[in-house]
């Protein structure tokens, strides 16, 4: 007789629309950002980890990343990490502070860069890995032809406005304007909080997903 398949069940302090988490300063970011050359750029992307054909041609810079999609408590920095890190750390911090989490710990950190006129189609983030963590977004550069699409809704995210948005329902975007439209997009999770009960048996049996 077959098993009953696992629940794998997302974090109930998770959004499961929006939730703004107020301004941040990225002065010191954007400019870092702006100064990036293009073969950085393609160079960077050319060797990320994250390649799904939902992204289009987005573009990516990843600094910190998960080792496996089955665990988000195991990850790594990249080796773009230790040259950003000081400019990234007070983003990420400001950006966080209302969870209040003691020991808060950030599994991916990237920077997303979409053309005018991309598309990421509509997905959901189903790795495993994606179900725990917050997922946060911090504008870094945009325009009012953005489209976000999260909890069924339209949305535009202004820079330096930092939000969760749910990962686990379909979301997607649309640039329609002329310039680009560049992200910091991180997850964060409280290590203090009790593991989801599906995590060990899940990663006990090997099940692939």
């Amino acid at each position: 007789m077959n098993a009953t398949p696992l629940q794998l069940s997302g974090n109930p302090r998770k959004t499961m629309t929006i939730r703004p988490l107020g301004a941040v300063d990225i002065t010191a970011l954007r400019d870092a950002v702006l100064a990036i050359p293009e073969p950085i750029w393609e160079a960077e992307n050319a060797s990320k980890p994250n390649r799904f054909e939902a992204l289009g041609d987005t573009r990516h810079i990843v600094f910190r990343f998960i080792d496996s999609p089955r665990d988000w408590r195991r990850s790594h920095d990249r080796p773009a990490w230790s040259g950003w890190r000081a400019v990234l750390e007070p983003v990420l911090t400001q950006a966080v502070r209302e969870y209040g989490y003691a020991r808060g710990l950030f599994p991916r950190v990237m920077l997303a860069r979409m053309p005018p006129g991309g598309v990421i189609h509509p997905h959901i983030d189903a790795n495993p890995a994606a179900k725990w963590p917050h997922k946060i977004h911090v504008p870094v550069t945009t325009n009012p032809d953005v489209a976000s699409f999260f909890g069924g809704a339209q949305h535009y995210f202004a820079p330096g406005e930092a939000v969760e948005v749910n990962n686990l329902g379909p979301h997607g975007v649309r640039n329609g304007g002329d310039t680009d439209r560049i992200h910091l997009i991180f997850e964060y999770y409280d290590a203090d909080q009790p593991e989801p009960d599906w995590l060990e048996p899940f990663l006990l049996s090997g099940t692939a997903r």
